[in-house]
This record gives C-alpha cells, structure tokens and sequence, in this order.
C-alpha cells in the first residue's frame, strides 16, 4: 500500500488527524463506527493530545483518509464516525442530511408523527437519540461528541421537522462515562408534562421529563400489536408494564380483563389516566414485579397471556451471570401464573443477552415446573429503530411469544 496521502478537501486537511494502528482500518472499513482506545497510533497522535468531542479525520496507518469522527480520550470508545466523504466534514448541513434521510424511513413506516426520529448508529448519528411527538421531540446526547454539537443538532431539527418545542432528557448513566453532567432541560419552544401518544387504537398519556428513556418505549411498538391480536377474550397480565402499553392495547383489542404490574408510582398513574381517557378498566398494581408474581400466586391467581418485558437486567458484560439468572427467575414465575394453556411473551432489552440464551431461560422454566413451551413467534424492534448490519450492538432488543400448555 502506498503511504501517499490520498487527496482530500480543505477542511480535513485543517483538522487534527487520528492514526490508527497498522490493520486497524478493517473492521471500520467493514461499516462499523467505533474506533477502541488500543487501536489508536498513540504515539503518532497521543490521545491526551485530544478534549472530549473534539472532531478529527480519521487516518490509517499508511496515512489513508477514513473518514471523519468524534474523539474522547476518556472513553474505551475513543471516536465513532460520522462521516466517511472527505468533502462533507460534520457540522449542521452534515446532520440536516442524516436527519432527513432518517425521516424519510419514519414516514415509510407511520402515517402519525409519532416515532424515534434518529437511532444513534442505525442512522449514522452515534451517541444521538431522537423521538418525536407530533410537534415536540426529545432527545438524548449519550456522548461527549454529540453534546459539543447540540447547537448544531438543534438548529438541524429546526430545519428539518420545524418542532415547537426540544427537550434535552440527558439524564442517562451513560453520559457519567462520558464525563458529562446529567440533566434534563428544554432548549426551546414549549414543552408539556404530557403528550398523547396514538398507538394500537388508545391515546396513551405519556410523562415527558418525568417519564422513564425519552418518554415512550416506540422499540416495542410492533410486539405490542401483536400481543393484542391474541388478546381477545383473555386475562392479561403486563408485568413491568411502565404506562400500560401492552396491557391496555391488550384491552382495547378486547381482553377479558387486564393486570399492570410496576413499581414505579408516577407510570401506573400514567396508565391510570390512559385507562380512564380511553374507557378501559384495567387493575393497576404497584409493587416489585419478582414479588408482586409470587403473591399472585399465592393467591391461585391464572392468567391465559402474561408479557415479561423487564428493564435491561445484563447492562454490563460482567452482569451477565446475576442477570441471566435473573431472567430465568422472572420468566419461572410468569409461567406458574398461566393457565393450562396460554400465551407468554418474553421480552429483552440486554444487548449482552444472546436471544438463544433467553429462549433457553423460558424452556428450562418450563421443564422445572413440568410443562411444555412452543416458540410460536420471533419479534424484535420496531423499524423506527433501524439495526446497522456492521454494528451488532444495535441489534439489542429480543421478544419471543411462546405457547406454554400442560401443568
């Protein structure tokens, strides 16, 4: 390979260059946006060198351009790409053409403007979370690149979706990792405590700052659907169900009665108001999900469809031992609610859980308490989230609708 460096634009030439050691490009020329700490030339460009978000070109080891990216020298992922085109360097016009493009896809898919706007990696914005909410939208800035950029990031969304209102919900543990504060502030226009989010024929009231992500799982949107197409007739139970979303489209589609389980007070409120907004009686129950089933139980309480959609028990790689046993005590105890022949829809959200290992969580529940489950039907995140085929990562959220018969 000649160590020529191949032409490129004024304003690459201008920024700080990030070399990478020799082979290091493969996996980035493969598609893939990260670019880890022991694959930076600290030598040739010391990392300590560089403030977090700082913009860089990206160089190869024989001085090739690869593309452009942010830099923290504080995290194990030390840059991610925004852009591999040395003639477009990131800045607002640069985000005004991802964001479109990412909007074009919504609109493929929904006709109400209700969705995630931009997926971080899955649309080529790494560290940047969008949801729209009809004219008002929150975002996420996970990474100390994507916070340098706010100015830019919201003058982009004004000029492509006009909203009346951005909240910043930057209160995720991440951004700690990041070296940024947490914090959650409007940036402009008018922001409400509560939308009103249309799905699956209910008009869901949703908390915005005080709500859990961003105000609104969309990822589940389409799991949601397809529980309620088995919902008719049915008792459900919607275990760790925030503000009722499986459960009260589950009523809508004509269950026979419905049970929330969650913990938190301020979410079962929000499905209480749903509920009462919509015409659906539903029982709300606060309380710990592991605790609440084993009192359900004690009662000889039966249900023919129960959904188990926990928060992400496996964050870390080294959670995983704690975690999987904790999927597998969760689904153990939703399976002894269900009746003789009924429905359970397993869900995570741990991107260090392999869906073979939770498929195997459900069956060795099964075995140990002598019935039989059936894996009637994959699903996975909404096409809101759209997954990068070169970042598995963004593949992350796993639900599995299983028949459990016998007992």
């Amino acid at each position: 390979m000649s160590s020529t460096p191949e032409p490129a634009a004024a304003a690459a030439t201008s920024l700080s260059p990030l070399a990478l050691k020799p082979r290091e490009e493969r996996r980035l020329q493969a598609g893939h946006l990260w670019i880890f700490s022991n694959e930076v030339d600290v030598e040739a460009t010391p990392l300590t060198a560089f403030t977090p978000g700082d913009i860089v070109q990206v160089r190869s080891s024989g001085d090739r351009f690869l593309g452009y990216a942010y830099v923290n020298p504080r995290s194990l992922i030390s840059a991610r790409v925004l852009g591999r085109d040395p003639d477009y360097p990131p800045g607002k016009s640069l985000l005004v053409h991802r964001l479109k493009v990412a909007l074009a896809l919504r609109k493929r898919f929904h006709v109400e403007p209700f969705y995630r706007l931009a997926f971080g990696e899955g649309d080529l914005l790494p560290g940047l979370v969008v949801d729209r909410y009809g004219d008002v939208l929150v975002a996420q800035a996970a990474t100390a690149g994507m916070d340098a950029m706010k100015g830019d990031i919201e003058d982009a969304l004004v000029k492509v979706v006009a909203p009346k209102g951005l909240l910043w919900k930057n209160d995720s543990p991440m951004r700690e990792l990041e070296g940024l504060e947490r914090g959650v502030a409007t940036a402009f226009g008018t922001v409400p405590d509560y939308v009103d989010v249309p799905e699956g024929g209910v008009n869901f009231h949703v908390p915005l700052a005080a709500g859990q992500k961003t105000g609104w799982y969309f990822d589940q949107s389409a799991n949601r659907a397809l529980v309620a197409r088995h919902a008719a007739g049915a008792r459900v139970l919607d275990v760790f169900s925030y503000a009722g979303a499986f459960g009260l489209q589950a009523k809508r589609a004509g269950a026979a009665a419905v049970t929330c389980v969650d913990s938190s007070k301020g979410a079962l409120e929000a499905a209480s108001a749903t509920a009462d907004a919509n015409g659906l009686e539903v029982e709300l129950l606060e309380g710990d999900a592991f605790e609440t089933l084993e009192a359900l139980a004690a009662e000889r309480r039966r249900f023919d469809l129960v959904v188990v959609d926990p928060p992400a028990f496996i964050k870390r790689k080294k959670d995983h031992p704690k975690g999987l046993a904790a999927y597998r005590r969760i689904n153990q105890l939703a399976m002894q609610l269900i009746d003789r022949d009924g429905l359970l829809m397993s869900c995570s959200c741990s991107y260090h859980l392999a869906p073979g290992e939770l498929v195997d969580a459900v069956q060795r529940a099964a075995r140990h308490q002598g019935r039989f489950v059936q894996l009637v039907s994959v699903g996975g995140q909404a096409p809101d989230h759209p997954v990068h085929p070169a970042i598995d990562e963004t593949r992350y959220l796993r639900a599995f609708l299983f028949r459990v018969s016998g007992g």
